[in-house]
């Protein structure tokens, strides 16, 4: 992988938000999960959706804050429009665990 200035880096815009509300999102072509995330009052609630359901199900995301990029456009998926992109890692299986604080943060802190 090509590196990468400092300058390239503070160009993405990562944030803590908190799921406010999620559902299944049987539309989808691979399993996945809608959420509204709310980000504070700066940048306020954007949704997405993640296909996340091997380790997550909609009512135990909700409440729990994860970290996003907020600064791509958004971008349809079938019928939904997703606006920020929450971040995970695979597990050993390739099944995504969310990236989130492990302490309670503002909502919106961005990532430095």
């Amino acid at each position: 992988m090509a590196e990468i200035s400092f300058d390239d880096f503070i160009k993405m815009d990562v944030r803590t938000g908190r799921v406010i509300k999620a559902e299944p999102f049987p539309e989808a072509r691979k399993p996945a999960i809608k959420m509204w995330i709310d980000f504070g009052e700066e940048i306020g609630v954007r949704k997405t959706s993640a296909q996340v359901t091997d380790h997550y199900t909609p009512e135990g995301l909700v409440g729990r804050q994860v970290m996003a990029v907020v600064n791509f456009p958004p971008r349809q998926i079938g019928p939904f429009m997703s606006e920020v992109l929450v971040l995970g890692v695979p597990d050993e299986k390739g099944a995504i665990v969310l990236i989130g604080p492990d302490q309670v943060t503002p909502l919106g802190g961005r990532m430095y």
